[in-house]
């Protein structure tokens, strides 16, 4: 094992080494450990060394993210269009679920990334080889927002609302108590009529991966509606 770590050590620095490095120190301490200087550690240099391959922090971050979405399986092209969006969009998830940071760094950008940019034109390129006209796929883009990238905003999501990145393990939520159900009817009864998955985080009574599957074919099946009808927006710059 010290062979092999002294070895990794030795491996000529470059940009692509960086990035893996920086993403796996990422993973397993979360975004917020991650500093040009932990990740010099890591690699064995010192931190100047990093410089001569990613500017600053914020060149890091946007270069992890494209390695992230590198990791999406590439586009079907001999499925239907809503089959082949559903694989994509599902394929983006799981890469994201190995890798809980990215997220919130892929929120946390003002622009997007090379990588992030040419995935998105893909999924449109999907929907436009489906017949979608330009006009239908800008609306659906909207309406499918970050999950299309393979994340939504929870509403409940605990790690969101306390400013955390990285990978949590949520406590179990206390029952319900009786003045929430007496003031909040319908949330409570809804709060008891979905499926448990112990490793949630929207809450008792949700399944991540239900949810957002649920939503995700939701959306599909109106956006097949839409297709069908040949539906076109009365704003045609909107």
């Amino acid at each position: 094992m010290a062979e092999q770590a002294e070895t990794l050590r030795r491996t000529p620095l470059s940009r692509d080494r960086v990035l893996r490095a920086a993403v796996a120190l990422a993973d397993e301490a979360g975004i917020e450990s991650l500093s040009m200087r932990n990740l010099a550690q890591d690699l064995g240099v010192v931190p100047m060394a990093l410089y001569k391959h990613v500017a600053n922090k914020d060149e890091l971050l946007d270069g992890m993210i494209d390695v992230i979405v590198g990791q999406i399986d590439p586009p079907a092209s001999d499925i239907h269009w809503k089959d082949a969006i559903r694989r994509r969009v599902l394929s983006a998830r799981e890469v994201l679920r190995r890798h809980p940071w990215a997220p919130l760094a892929i929120e946390s950008r003002t622009m997007a990334t090379p990588a992030v940019l040419a995935y998105l034109d893909s999924v449109v390129a999907t929907f436009k080889a489906g017949g979608f006209s330009a006009n239908l796929a800008h609306h659906v883009m909207h309406t499918m927002g970050s999950r299309v990238l393979g994340f939504s905003q929870e509403l409940f999501d605990a790690s969101r609302q306390a400013g955390r990145s990285g990978a949590t393990t949520p406590e179990p939520p206390a029952a319900l108590p009786p003045e929430f159900a007496a003031r909040f009817p319908h949330l409570a009864e809804i709060a008891g009529a979905a499926s448990h998955d112990d490793q949630s985080i929207v809450g008792e009574g949700c399944d991540d991966q239900f949810e957002f599957e649920f939503a995700l074919d939701l959306l599909l099946d109106g956006i097949e509606r839409l297709h069908q009808r040949g539906w076109t927006s009365p704003r045609r710059n909107g």
